[in-house]
């Protein structure tokens, strides 16, 4: 079975083709971000009318990479949520177009789901069940995964997402945006222990996160400190702010193992391409004898692989989950527990 798959659910295009019998067969993404750099932040309106210019050129470059054409495909798979509304309809009207078009069915993606299982793209996948660590701008929980629509959640953030506060922080630090992976480079000129910032809810005695008052710390330390004004000052406070959030997810996802017995710890979405997080979990992980699994660099983002896979595997576990029903439709707000294995 070949699966189209479109992703369009905030501030980067991705097209994908996925093979059930070959793999991946090609991706083409373009990315958003020099575009929303002026304002600091994701600006929907832009974002929805760059999807519109963005999306048919990258069709075309996915299928002439694949050596297909659109009417090879059996399925076409679309993020219908969450996410920003007009992006997401943009996605949404391509795919019931091409559908109507070529008589080929439609499956609607969670996008959570689908950095749920990009790791399984890569070439030493996890196999279920195991405890997924799922981290990005707009999301920070822990999920036990038992198969393909089989989720749990056993703990989220009640406030700011990691991303979200690796953002803020970073602007606060008068940094670019985007400002995770500015504040991660800071960092690394930073000392250790010159300033030590609070690790909100680590002794909870739950699976939940809070990292809006880990924000208010940087700033309250700023002014203490007289501003931005000193390099030295700002990467010692980077590297104090890296330090607490990735030591309470850290922490999280150990008690995550220890809570449901599982020896699998799987780590998706955009901040799970942070260098300091990855060789945290990694040395745990040998500490404590357990595996961790990240998807490939290139599908720690929004990515339309992702979305091709997992409406792949949604065909693949019921062949009725695609429907003929070209009358669009998104969910901007979509809670993953809503998800059925079926």
């Amino acid at each position: 079975m070949i699966v189209l798959g479109i992703e369009s659910s905030c501030d980067e295009t991705g097209i994908a083709i996925y093979d059930t019998e070959k793999g991946l067969l090609s991706h083409a993404l373009y990315s958003q971000v020099a575009l929303h750099a002026e304002y600091g932040g994701v600006v929907p309106e832009l974002a929805s009318r760059d999807h519109i210019r963005r999306i048919v050129p990258l069709l075309e470059q996915a299928f002439e990479k694949a050596s297909l054409v659109p009417a090879d495909i059996d399925a076409i798979a679309y993020t219908q949520g969450p996410g920003l509304a007009g992006a997401l309809l943009v996605g949404s009207s391509v795919a019931s177009g091409l559908g109507l078009a070529l008589g080929k069915p439609l499956i609607g993606v969670h996008h959570l789901e689908g950095h749920l299982l990009s790791p399984l793209l890569a070439k030493n996948p996890p196999v279920f069940p195991f405890v997924a660590l799922l981290v990005s701008g707009g999301h920070t929980q822990l999920m036990k995964v038992a198969g393909v629509g089989c989720y749990e959640l056993l703990g989220e953030t009640l406030d700011d997402a990691a991303g979200e506060a690796f953002d803020k922080s970073a602007k606060l630090l008068g940094l670019a945006y985007p400002g995770g992976p500015e504040i991660s480079k800071l960092a690394e000129k930073g000392r250790p222990g010159i300033f030590q910032l609070p690790r909100p809810m680590l002794h909870s005695g739950d699976l939940n996160f809070s990292f809006s008052g880990l924000k208010t710390a940087v700033l309250t330390t700023l002014k203490r400190e007289g501003g931005a004004s000193d390099e030295q000052a700002k990467a010692d406070i980077a590297r104090a702010f890296v330090d607490a959030l990735v030591d309470v997810l850290a922490t999280k996802c150990a008690a995550a193992l220890r809570q449901t017995k599982l020896r699998q710890l799987v780590v998706a979405g955009g901040v799970g391409a942070n260098r300091q997080l990855r060789e945290t979990l990694d040395n745990m992980a040998v500490k404590k004898r357990f595996s961790v699994f990240y998807p490939e660099l290139e599908f720690c983002t929004d990515n339309g692989a992702m979305i091709a896979f997992a409406g792949a595997m949604r065909l693949k576990h019921n062949p009725d989950a695609a429907h003929p029903d070209y009358g669009f439709t998104v969910r901007p707000r979509w809670p993953l527990e809503e998800l059925a294995a079926g």
